[in-house]
């Protein structure tokens, strides 16, 4: 049995390479190949390209680095005509993973295709949702709404439980408790986000530890895709960075993290935490918001629960003051901090305590068994 994963960033790496331990323990001879990271190779997976070459965010981005990423375009079609894979498994990245699906569909008919951890097409670019179900012979989503969603269309999506969810409880039984009282900063994995993010997540939290009495360290979650001299030319004197992140949120008293998966990592930790999000041209957001975005709310935490349990600075409310005022909320206001813990209890109850790497891959081999 050969497998084939298409992977475009940090936690999709990550999510792929517990899928392939997971479709391992059901065929201790299967292949793997694919587009990924470290954590994909570590697991077995042989690489014919490394994330870090196609991780470009925005219509800009893309333009600028146009030939790099027909080049991976190549790279992707060539690798599977090579290996002739009995299954594609997309893994979220979608305007590239749509368009390899579509190759495959015309040039590999055989090749069974999965969509597990598809995009956000309850958000944004709904669309998609249309072409994803026509390229797929099944589409496995890892929040508990988006079968009620899909079915809507008329399409089936099968909810297989939460990846992130059964990582951080799988890593938080050897976290070792600190006597650090700390703020962690997670400014994101792209140079861009960290460039508009992390300036102002400091200066707010410089400004909080200043102001309070308790002796509070400042902590910046890197990311595995960015080196940590990026990183230096932000800090000061006792600043300093961690690649433990879960560690440091399991002990932090609060956090400032840029929107994405990392605001549900934090919420499943447990640590309070105030969501950020730079957008260009923010004073626009107001307008267009209604027209790009089919939910109120742009966290993970928050569209979960469906109500705000994170406060989210997100385009012209993403300002320094805003952040202070939020932090020292988190800090100081014990029935806040409260009211978010049972929110966040709330949001693990609705993800519910499935295996996602072990049921999606059951999804899979079953799939390669009735063909």
């Amino acid at each position: 049995m050969k497998y084939f994963l298409l992977v475009g960033e940090p936690s999709g790496d990550l999510h792929a390479a517990s899928l392939v331990e997971a479709l391992r323990a059901r065929c201790a001879t299967a292949q793997f190949y694919g587009l990924g990271g470290d954590k994909m190779q570590a697991a077995g997976v042989i690489l014919f390209q490394h994330y870090r070459k196609m991780a470009f965010m925005g219509v800009l981005a893309v333009l600028r680095h146009l030939p790099d990423v027909k080049r991976n375009f190549r790279i992707a079609e060539q690798a599977l005509l090579q290996t002739q894979p009995d299954v594609l498994i997309l893994i979220d990245y979608p305007s590239f993973n749509l368009r390899m699906a579509a190759f495959a569909k015309k040039h590999l008919p055989q090749t069974k295709i999965v969509y597990y951890i598809p995009p956000k097409v309850w958000a944004w670019k709904t669309r998609r949702i249309h072409r994803i179900a026509t390229l797929c012979d099944e589409v496995l989503g890892i929040f508990p709404f988006e079968p009620t969603f899909y079915a809507r269309y008329g399409y089936t999506c099968t909810y297989v439980g939460n990846p992130t969810n059964n990582e951080i409880t799988a890593a938080q039984t050897h976290i070792k408790t600190a006597d650090e009282q700390h703020i962690v900063l997670l400014p994101g994995s792209r140079m861009s986000e960290i460039k508009h993010c992390l300036p102002t997540m400091l200066a707010a939290a410089r400004n909080i530890k200043n102001q309070q009495a308790r002796d509070l360290s400042l902590v910046i979650a890197a990311a595995p895709s960015v080196s940590d001299d990026c990183y230096q030319p932000y800090l000061q004197e006792g600043e300093r960075i961690t690649h433990d992140t879960y560690r440091a949120l399991s002990t932090a008293q609060a956090a400032i993290v840029n929107s994405g998966t990392a605001t549900l990592e934090t919420a499943l930790i447990g640590c309070p935490q105030v969501a950020v999000y730079h957008v260009t041209a923010s004073r626009w957001l107001g307008w267009i918001k209604p027209l790009l975005f089919k939910i109120p709310y742009f966290t993970l935490p928050n569209i979960i629960a469906n109500k705000q349990v994170i406060y989210e600075a997100v385009g012209a409310q993403f300002t320094q003051s805003n952040i202070e005022r939020e932090l020292t909320r988190l800090l100081d206001d014990k029935h806040y901090r409260q009211q978010m813990m049972d929110n966040y209890h709330e949001i693990q109850t609705l993800l519910g305590k499935q295996d996602a790497p072990a049921t999606a891959a059951e999804h899979i081999y079953r799939l390669t068994q009735t063909a």
